[in-house]
């Protein structure tokens, strides 16, 4: 199994990672990206050590390999999928949004289908059975970049004004594709080996250069990633900003400038209705998004624990209007929490044998989630009021002989030692106040896609209405104007 040393060392390769009009020499070394490779570098650890369970054997490659990988075909595994992909989230607590089992998910459902990726012409069946493999195989950390530049959200590619502005194919040549363009938003590509690229905005038939899927190492030639600004080289501390710190994800426009991508790579060539195909009919998008909300479930957890601490250090716990928020907040997240699980009880085995999370609950979550964590913010924030304000500029504050003191004597709750109510409000400010605070937000607020078509399209077409409308329009029949009708 893949250790974190492991990992670090290959990401002196070479790629363009951009930031401050610079590029950036080694990531690994760099202040916007060290810290968080090595957190990423802690989950391959975790996951090399067999006493955490992470391990299983797979068939496709007939050796060990890390569950969070694996293509669950009984409901046990499909628990014991769950349980390898919480054990990581409790690592992070929640805040690496895309660590390397997200991705890797979506490719176990593929893995399954390799059927989907057939093709008249040529036949990439086979590229996305051994990709997964390698997955498997070699532990991958793969990013994703499968939504379109906002150049416009109107239209597709194809009406906007200037050639490839999303990533497109330019031409065909025997040793592959050449693409150019852009796409977003590739979060964790700057520190992974590879980035997977598609689109899953639906596109039409004048998008077809558009509606390609392949997966390339992030030092290819001609890739670059253009990286938001950092927030973790601004922590002053990990005492004043612990979250980011170590959990600052780098999120990138992913630009290619006519990027050879060999035949061996692609996965879908200008094939629109196989590029929606790849995330519905293989089972990928719900099993996807099951992990996501695996991830999510546990970062509301801790949040809610930090919730509960302010009370305690602050003795607001007894106060009835504090009892109802934290009963608010508990049911916020039970109501996730049983979500998953639902999920997991309601599981189908598809054509391949895979079993398929309940999509009815699945959904239901993941439609309520620009709601939900919006609405536990809200919560935390009544429940700090000030005293996410009344805190030290920083650290220093708390070691030198000028200012000590007065922080030692007046930033303190009775039985709670200054040093440990600053860090708890500290911790707190990080989860609502920070610019990762802010990032977070907009993460969660949008990561299935726009809050109305996350419940226009996922959660009100998984729902059922069907079967409840027929039950509904039998019991209409059974009664009319002269009373209820005699049974036949």
């Amino acid at each position: 199994m893949r250790t974190g040393d492991e990992y670090i060392k290959t990401l002196n390769d070479g790629r363009t990672v951009l930031i401050d009009g610079e590029a950036v020499d080694n990531v690994a070394e760099h202040p916007a990206f060290r810290n968080v490779i090595g957190t990423i570098a802690e989950l391959f650890d975790i996951a090399a050590d067999p006493g955490n369970g992470m391990q299983y054997h797979s068939d496709e490659i007939n050796g060990t390999a890390n569950r969070v990988f694996s293509i669950p075909r009984t409901a046990e595994e499909l628990k014991l999928r769950r349980q390898a992909v919480e054990r990581w989230a409790k690592h992070t607590h929640g805040w690496v949004g895309r660590s390397p089992d997200h991705v890797g998910t979506f490719f176990a459902a593929f893995g399954a289908h390799p059927e989907v990726f057939e093709d008249s012409e040529r036949d990439f069946s086979g590229n996305i059975r051994r990709y997964y493999e390698r997955i498997l195989a070699e532990s991958l950390y793969v990013s994703y970049a499968i939504i379109p530049p906002q150049v416009s959200r109107a239209t597709t590619a194809s009406g906007w004004e200037g050639d490839f502005l999303q990533v497109g194919v330019v031409k065909e040549t025997e040793e592959g594709l050449i693409v150019r363009g852009s796409q977003m938003l590739a979060t964790g590509g700057a520190i992974a080996d590879e980035v997977f690229v598609t689109c899953i905005k639906p596109l039409g038939p004048d998008d077809v250069d558009f509606a390609i899927s392949f997966a390339l190492p992030s030092a290819t030639e001609g890739l670059k990633f253009l990286c938001r600004r950092p927030f973790a080289p601004a922590a002053t501390s990990e005492f004043d900003y612990p979250l980011t710190s170590h959990y600052d994800e780098p999120d990138a426009l992913v630009i290619f400038e006519d990027v050879l991508v060999p035949w061996d790579r692609v996965f879908i060539n200008r094939n629109v209705d196989t590029l929606r195909r790849q995330f519905f009919e293989t089972g990928a998008h719900a099993l996807g998004n099951w992990q996501a909300q695996t991830r999510f479930t546990t970062k509301l957890q801790f949040i809610a624990a930090v919730a509960r601490k302010v009370t305690q250090v602050n003795g607001t716990d007894k106060i009835p209007g504090v009892q109802e928020k934290l009963g608010e907040l508990a049911a916020l997240v039970s109501s996730v929490e049983s979500a998953l699980l639902a999920a997991e009880y309601t599981a189908e085995a598809d054509s391949a044998g895979m079993l398929v999370p309940g999509k009815r609950a699945l959904y239901g979550a993941m439609g309520l989630q620009s709601e939900t964590y919006p609405r536990v913010m809200a919560i935390l924030r009544d429940l700090v009021g000030g005293g996410v304000l009344q805190m030290p500029s920083s650290v220093v504050d708390m070691k030198s002989p000028i200012t000590a003191p007065d922080v030692e004597r007046y930033i303190a709750s009775p039985g709670v030692p200054s040093e440990e109510r600053i860090k708890l409000f500290r911790l707190a400010w990080d989860i609502i106040g920070s610019e990762f605070a802010g990032r977070h937000q907009q993460y969660e607020l949008f990561y299935a896609g726009a809050p109305f078509v996350v419940k226009g399209v996922y959660t009100y077409r998984n729902y059922g209405y069907e079967a409840q409308v027929a039950e509904l329009d039998q019991f209409l029949a059974g009664y009319g104007v002269d009373g209820r009708k005699e049974d036949n």
